[in-house]
């Protein structure tokens, strides 16, 4: 069962729909209240990580509790890549071009896709931002890294709107307009100083051992392309999940 619970989590690092899986067996989780979190680790027996793990993601993180530490900068190598982009039925991602990746403590992940979260998933102090990307990497060894860049109201941001003008009407079909091109540092703020835990996908099936770097910045959109987001998305973030004694570090 490990085995198949850690395949599921790389095809959703790799941006394949849930959705053929799902099909398979008819556990067609979602964000409502029949098939929604709650419901989530009772729908089939690959979930049940959802209901029953000790490191799960988001959580709620408090500044005053997160432990200060000497920590390594993240090492961002992000390059353009042509867009490619679709509307999986539980969020709009982007699945990446290879060849960006972050370097921390000595491994390298390759970014492979990022998607949107309203509001965020990660809460600060008890408050959600407006919205979150989750960058999704993947090192040599399987293992996955997370970098979540928060999301709040202000000025119009120029790669969300190339990105909100290509998603495809049609769900789970992935478009490449010609000729668009986007470049993924562009969703990072200025200072890369962030929060680390050990956590969880945030999606079926939950799988642990999954490294999160929260970044402490927040990324500016507008309200009107948060509002667009709204419109096909308008709540698809997981509740926050309990801490079970995990530490949360601060990088300077």
């Amino acid at each position: 069962m490990k085995r198949l619970t850690f395949s599921i989590a790389i095809s959703i690092a790799l941006g394949l729909s849930m959705q053929q899986s799902a099909a398979n067996d008819e556990a067609h989780w979602s964000y409502d209240s029949h098939h929604g979190p709650r419901q989530w680790g009772d729908m089939k027996e690959d979930f049940a990580t959802c209901k029953v793990g000790h490191e799960q993601s988001p959580i709620d993180i408090h500044v005053k509790q997160a432990k200060a530490a000497p920590l390594e900068a993240i090492r961002f190598d992000y390059k353009p890549a042509p867009l490619k982009i679709i509307d999986n039925g539980h969020t709009v991602q982007v699945n990446y071009a290879p060849g960006s990746s972050i370097t921390i403590n000595g491994s390298r992940y390759e970014l492979v896709q990022f998607h949107f979260h309203k509001p965020s998933e990660e809460k600060i102090d008890g408050k959600a931002d407006a919205m979150v990307v989750h960058l999704v990497h993947r090192n040599a060894e399987g293992k996955l890294a997370v970098v979540a860049v928060l999301v709040d109201a202000g000025r119009e941001d120029a790669l969300i709107k190339t990105l909100w003008a290509n998603v495809p009407k049609e769900k789970e079909k992935e478009a490449s307009p010609a000729g668009v091109m986007i470049d993924a540092s562009s969703l990072l703020p200025a200072s890369r100083a962030y929060y680390t835990f050990n956590g969880s996908l945030t999606t079926p099936p939950c799988s642990e051992g999954v490294t999160w770097f929260v970044l402490k910045t927040p990324l500016k959109a507008s309200k009107g392309q948060i509002a667009e987001f709204g419109k096909l998305y308008p709540a698809n973030a997981r509740p926050v999940q309990p801490l079970n004694g995990r530490v949360v570090q601060s990088s300077p």
